[in-house]
């Protein structure tokens, strides 16, 4: 795969704003650009150093397009390691599109999307698990994804993989040797240390395979599920949650038929909500459409709360017991709160007989009034509670990646297989087959092999200019 053309793309989000800027890539880049740009001072950009800054005009022929500031960056010390210029305009759509056009009859052509990284990637100014982590940097939309995506992006689980395959390649060049000098049957690799290292390969996979059951829910934002029966107040817990007015509140039961979702941040972490209609036996077709797919979110939802009408309450009966037990029996891996709406209507002694009553059923409950928004900051804290962001307070490695995460599994499965065939004392040949495996598959996380469908897939899901 060889790119020695030159790109040019918006490298900013399209339509009007205060600026916008243009990336050109290439060996001709400058050149290119010094063709179209008038400098105020008569500076020639070909000869100007890298990571400088020049204010001048682009022109196209006599025609003045905008005053603009072009930065250079000479090869390799750019971010795609070839020469770049990006150009800072006014940002009109219009000034937008006649720069990319003069340039595109000027020796460019169109970025495809993610090119820009891919060429970083190509260069080997970034490992591919780096590239993919530019992606999701770009879409991160709070303080955890954003993290995580740092942390890969600056290398971090990109050094764990390269140091584990090293130690891996290492041993396995002496096994391949043993190969070589068969018919004398000598030992090039001690069997000893390469059970210690197998081990130590083991409890990293392990330990990093587990970390994405919290990281993708991190990457992509926890669903959490409220139901409950019509007109306990789900729609005003939910609005009181985001602090907006985004669902319809009535007193006439059944007022929610679909479902609403909406997403915010609590404590750093994505949380989405989702508002379901009220669980009831109905006649309404439309009615029980909503309450199927009440059941459907209640499915996908990593969290699940049961709102309860503290009102209903006071004369607590199996008719509840029965409600929290629906849930629980048919979504038993599912963490369930029992929150107790509406007790600004009742007495203090009365919330607590609820409270001692419903303990009784082993439950996490809260306290709250939807409609007065008092208990609401607690229960954020309880929902944060059932996040596992240890790792992350620790700066560990969190996978969120499902290509890394089937990398790892497939390594994993091999060094279990070479694990068993060093304890039943299997031949060195036999070995070396699935210690090849395992090298394949950490090769594929960073980029020692690839192929250009598999890069054809990552990059597609870049943004143009990116």
């Amino acid at each position: 795969m060889i790119y020695n053309d030159t790109i040019v793309a918006l490298a900013t989000p399209s339509g009007a704003g205060a600026i916008a800027v243009i990336r050109l890539s290439g060996n001709e880049a400058i050149n290119i650009a010094e063709k179209q740009f008038k400098s105020v001072s008569g500076k020639h950009l070909s000869k100007q150093k890298t990571h400088t800054i020049h204010l001048g005009h682009i022109i196209d022929g006599p025609k003045i397009l905008d005053e603009v500031l072009v930065s250079i960056f000479k090869n390799p010390n750019s971010y795609t390691g070839e020469n770049v210029v990006e150009i800072s305009c006014h940002g009109s759509h219009y000034i937008q599109q006649e720069i990319i056009q003069l340039f595109l009859r000027n020796g460019c052509r169109m970025a495809t999307a993610g090119e820009f990284t891919l060429r970083a990637f190509l260069n080997g100014k970034l490992d591919l698990s780096q590239a993919e982590a530019v992606a999701d940097l770009i879409a991160s939309d709070n303080e955890a994804s954003h993290q995580i995506a740092m942390q890969q992006m600056r290398g971090g689980f990109s050094s764990e993989i390269a140091k584990l395959r090293e130690e891996l390649l290492n041993f396995a060049s002496l096994i391949e040797l043993e190969l070589d000098f068969a018919e004398e049957d000598v030992e090039f690799a001690d069997r000893t240390q390469f059970k210690v290292l197998i081990e130590r390969i083991t409890f990293v996979l392990k330990r990093l395979i587990d970390s994405f059951a919290v990281g993708n829910v991190i990457k992509n934002g926890i669903p959490v599920a409220i139901v409950g029966e019509p007109n306990v107040g789900k729609s005003t817990l939910l609005n009181a949650l985001l602090n907006e007015e985004r669902a319809i509140v009535s007193e006439i039961a059944g007022t929610t038929r679909d479902t609403i979702e909406d997403e915010i941040s609590i404590g750093g972490i994505g949380f989405r909500f989702i508002d379901t209609a009220g669980i009831r036996d109905t006649k309404d077709i439309v009615e029980s459409i909503g309450i199927k797919k009440t059941f459907e979110k209640i499915n996908q939802a990593q969290v699940v709360i049961l709102l309860l009408d503290a009102k209903e309450l006071q004369v607590f009966g199996l008719k509840f017991q029965v409600e929290i037990e629906k849930i629980k029996n048919q979504f038993p891996q599912k963490p369930l709160l029992v929150i107790i709406n509406k007790v600004d209507l009742l007495a203090k002694n009365e919330v607590e007989i609820i409270r001692q009553k419903l303990k009784t059923l082993s439950l996490k409950l809260e306290t709250i009034s939807a409609k007065e928004k008092t208990g609401i900051d607690e229960l954020k804290n309880t929902l944060l509670s059932f996040v596992n962001t240890g790792a992350l307070r620790n700066n560990d490695t969190i996978i969120t990646n499902s290509r890394h995460y089937d990398s790892l599994l497939k390594a994993f499965e091999d060094i279990q297989k070479v694990k068993h065939g060093l304890d039943s004392g299997l031949s060195g040949d036999l070995l070396a087959i699935d210690i090849r495996q395992a090298l394949y598959h950490f090769g594929e996380i960073t980029g020692e092999i690839t192929n250009d469908d598999l890069l054809g897939n990552i990059f597609a899901n870049f943004c143009i200019g990116k």
